[in-house]
């Protein structure tokens, strides 16, 4: 069984939850997921199945898009309403207001990671010193910010839609629009809608995926593997090329334009991510069996 799922994950659930429980629905160990999501979040969470798992690192580097909530008036220690309060203050802002200052959060910027993050330093997840009562001093990450979205709202709870970089923090997105308000923010609620290619409306539920296995047509769910590099050109190899690009020998790219491109078999199935250069075929990331 190889391919890739795309979850609505559940609020409360962890991205390792979702994992653990599709392992053992699927019967599969080898079911990895790209792109943490926390556990008040819930949307889009690529799960990847079988041989897929060995895409898995290709999709963190995906821009992400989501719809998030924006609590005014309240700043806790997580940047979230989950935590604990910091400051709460009476917030009266206006949509026109909030409108004025988004444009200072788009684009090419740094971000300070938040306490509560998975991020290590010295060895040790942020969020384990943080329990502890520990504060340290974060670097500041490059993130870019392409579209924020005043969807609805008034008072003190708005709704954006936010499209981003890999690694952006929707919470400290959230705080620091609260400071430049002068009145605090925090994320109250956040559902992932995009990630790379992968659309909410592709994204199926938990009880949906139990209830496909059990009538053994769990594959009718999956995408192939090769979806998750669709953006690049197809290319076909004949059975000569393909047993040397297996076996690791130089293969031969004929006139073929310098690029990445998705290699099929003469039999149209895929078998690898590979590139073009100088005439040449460099494997990036193989995914046939060795003994195929």
């Amino acid at each position: 069984m190889d391919g890739i799922i795309i979850v609505d994950k559940p609020a409360g659930w962890t991205s390792h939850d979702v994992v653990a429980k599709l392992r053992g629905t699927l019967k599969e160990k080898r079911v990895g997921h790209s792109g943490t999501l926390d556990p008040m979040a819930t949307g889009v969470l690529v799960v990847f199945v079988g041989r897929a798992t060995r895409a898995a690192g290709f999709c963190e580097n995906s821009d992400k898009e989501y719809i998030a909530g924006l609590r005014l008036g309240l700043v806790t220690d997580t940047q979230d309403v989950t935590g604990s309060a910091i400051s709460v203050c009476e917030a009266c802002i206006s949509a026109k207001d909030l409108s004025g200052v988004i444009p200072r959060f788009l684009g090419a910027q740094k971000q300070i990671p938040p306490m509560y993050s998975a991020i290590k330093l010295g060895g040790k997840k942020l969020y384990e010193l943080a329990r502890r009562g520990i504060e340290v001093q974060r670097p500041a990450k490059d993130v870019f910010i392409s579209e924020i979205d005043l969807l609805e709202g008034e008072g003190d709870e708005y709704l954006l839609r936010v499209a981003c970089s890999k690694g952006t923090y929707i919470r400290t997105l959230c705080n620091d629009i609260g400071a430049a308000l002068g009145c605090g923010g925090s994320m109250s609620s956040l559902r992932r809608i995009k990630a790379g290619a992968f659309t909410i409306d592709m994204a199926h539920t938990i009880d949906e995926i139990k209830a496909y296995a059990s009538s053994e047509n769990i594959e009718s769910l999956m995408l192939p593997v090769e979806t998750i590099f669709s953006e690049y050109p197809a290319f076909s190899l004949g059975d000569a090329d393909m047993r040397k690009c297996k076996n690791g020998a130089p293969c031969k790219a004929g006139n073929q334009h310098d690029g990445i491109y998705r290699f099929y078999g003469p039999d149209n199935k895929f078998i690898m991510l590979g590139e073009v250069c100088c005439g040449e075929i460099k494997v990036i990331k193989s995914f046939f069996l060795n003994e195929e």
